[in-house]
């Protein structure tokens, strides 16, 4: 006879990561999760209110693990060389956990300070990235706007298969970020002297 193994919230958000890692976010039922960690579904709401709650989790999760990722790679790297390497994880973390991802961006609720606490610490992440620059005024948050449409956007065009030409998508992401880059220091010679 299996032992069974002792549930908690960490190991229910952990187990519905690896499920929509692997069949998509839409794809996330109580049921089949209860069906993953061999538990009947009732079993779960001992730790969790329903559907929308473990949606609110697994976007935490994601959030941190991206900025986790992204500080993993920012470490001992400033400059063009820091946006290269924080992009480049950014790319890897969504390629690595496509449904994670997805959860960061589909959260029920947007107002939960947990949450928002996350959020706030990748866009910290990116602002120190961006202090080499000495960026005026507002300019920094509109860089870290910028950063994030490109890596958003980028990522969900690659995970919908909308790269199909025989170029290596790497290469433009490549060109992609040394353009932003390259913006980055067009803005720079163009600030007025303070």
């Amino acid at each position: 006879m299996s032992r069974r193994m002792k549930l908690d919230l960490s190991i229910i958000v952990q187990m519905a990561t690896e499920l929509v890692d692997e069949h998509g976010l839409d794809q996330l039922s109580i049921g089949l999760l209860a069906e993953k960690l061999e538990v009947r579904p009732p079993s779960l709401y001992n730790h969790l209110d329903g559907l929308p709650e473990l949606k609110q989790k697994l976007a935490i999760q994601g959030i941190k693990s991206l900025q986790a990722y992204m500080l993993q790679a920012a470490v001992g790297r400033s400059g063009d060389d820091a946006i290269r390497v924080i992009s480049k994880a950014y790319i890897q973390f969504v390629r690595e956990h496509p449904g994670l991802y997805d959860a960061t961006t589909r959260f029920p609720d947007a107002n939960d300070p947990e949450l928002q606490q996350a959020q706030e610490s990748i866009v910290q992440l990116v602002l120190r990235v961006l202090d080499t620059y000495h960026l005026q005024d507002e300019m920094a948050i509109h860089m870290v706007r910028g950063l994030r449409s490109i890596l958003h956007g980028f990522t969900s065009i690659e995970q919908l298969g909308g790269f199909g030409m025989p170029l290596d998508s790497n290469k433009s992401f490549s060109i992609l970020i040394n353009t932003f880059i390259e913006g980055i220091h067009a803005v720079i010679l163009n600030q007025p002297e303070t």
